[in-house]
């Protein structure tokens, strides 16, 4: 199923309006994240009602975990609210406002700094150990040093490609930049119209972009918070991802909606995206199309990078049953259930020692993305990031029709992300 392009899209669409209200919360920094608040969560079972919200195909699925969590915990019981995506921003916003809120809420990754600047998610106990999580996952749940939630589960973007096409032509898989462009041209002499299609326009495109931006050795921004978008690393970035538009290796504007349809049939070599697309591509063509597509991870320049996405489960401040709340997360996060959840739903665990279960350690593709989900990277947990984001798109779009110079792009970036600021004032 293709959950992951509707949830981005929605929550990219959200946040913008959620940031462009918000006056202030904190940044993401390194080091020490536990919570000051809580001090742990106590012993025994859960009892009470814990209310949850949840988004999308998560909400839907989530009630079969549920039963598991009040199996073990028979003096509670777990009442699941389906959110659409779409509705989600406004919904919990009214309900932080009034206090009127669940006990328990499905957060976006890029959605975390804006309801903590609203005050409304709760920090998250000692109890909660973050190195069982992937550094990049754990990073989403800090603004200003404290956690606000724990992963639930992640994605990130890798290459997926023909084999078949690749092995008629005897290429192997891109591992650097240079590989990656001669990879594509390899695949269109193989049969395919395009080589590879990446993102073009739209929600999304930097998102699709920041990965080749960290490969270039790029950095968002620094340790004392500016941005720092204006460098060589972001030419050289910009000038790279354009070529592939540029020199017809890629469609010049890609159409999200046949992307799948074209990878199948042949007319498309290759495309980056998430974990997501596995399912997609199986639902749409049939098991036996397993055999015909591989994927790997992104080709490096002066470093790795990926973008690192997914959910967090957060408790509300204003929530009732706090401690049965936190129950049900720690519960979410135990190694064996985060097995149990990829069962159900597919979804990525975001706990590392999860993947040492054969039910996704003997998987090679899926293991391709736990190597890239150990340095893949999030964007700042700052309150303007989607505003900033949107600039961006714009920017990247002008980039690859040809009217704007990657110099000057590169100062359009950096000016525009200055003048939006960080919310932090």
């Amino acid at each position: 199923m293709n959950r992951t392009p509707r949830v981005v899209a929605a929550a990219t669409a959200s946040t913008l309006t959620l940031a462009l209200a918000l006056t202030g919360c904190g940044r993401s920094d390194e080091g020490d994240t536990t919570a000051e608040g809580p001090s742990g969560i106590t012993d025994g079972p859960a009892t009470g009602t814990v209310e949850v919200w949840a988004m999308g195909t998560e909400g839907e699925l989530l009630p079969e975990l549920a039963k598991q969590f009040e199996a073990d915990n028979p003096e509670v019981t777990v009442n699941v609210t389906p959110v659409p995506w779409e509705s989600s921003t406004e919904k919990i916003n009214t309900a932080i406002a009034t206090g009127e809120v669940p006990d328990v809420m499905q957060v976006g990754t890029t959605l975390v700094s804006g309801f903590v600047g609203l005050g409304g998610l709760a920090p998250t106990p000692q109890d909660i150990d973050s190195a069982a999580f992937f550094p990049g996952a754990w990073d989403t749940t800090v603004v200003d040093g404290t956690s606000y939630g724990v992963p639930w589960y992640v994605e990130t973007r890798v290459l997926y490609y023909r084999k078949d096409l690749a092995e008629k032509e005897g290429l192997e898989a891109p591992k650097t930049w240079d590989d990656l462009t001669a990879f594509a041209a390899g695949l269109q002499d193989a049969g395919a119209e395009h080589g590879i299609a990446l993102q073009t326009r739209g929600n999304s495109t930097a998102l699709m972009y920041l990965p080749f931006y960290w490969q270039a050795g790029g950095e968002i921004m620094d340790d004392a918070g500016e941005f720092t978008l204006d460098n060589d690393a972001q030419v050289k970035a910009l000038e790279y991802y354009s070529s592939f538009m540029r020199d017809g290796l890629a469609p010049p504007v890609l159409v999200e909606d046949e992307k799948v349809q074209n990878f199948i049939d042949g007319d498309l070599g290759s495309f980056v995206s998430g974990p997501w697309e596995r399912a997609n591509l199986l639902t749409t063509a049939g098991d036996d199309f397993a055999d015909k597509f591989g994927v790997v991870p992104l080709p490096e320049d002066e470093a790795t990078g990926s973008f690192i996405g997914g959910s967090n489960l957060a408790v509300l401040a204003d929530a009732a049953n706090p401690d049965a709340a936190w129950k049900f997360v720690q519960f979410t996060t135990d190694p064996a259930t985060q097995v149990d959840w990829f069962g159900i739903s597919s979804d990525l665990p975001a706990v590392q020692s999860s993947w040492d279960d054969p039910a996704l350690a003997d998987d090679d593709a899926v293991a391709v993305y736990q190597d890239v989900l150990e340095t893949a990277r999030s964007t700042p947990a700052i309150p303007t990031w989607a505003e900033i984001e949107h600039e961006l798109d714009l920017v990247i779009e002008q980039v690859i029709a040809g009217d704007v110079s990657p110099q000057d792009a590169a100062k359009q970036m950096q000016d525009a992300a200055t003048s939006i600021g960080t919310g932090l004032d």
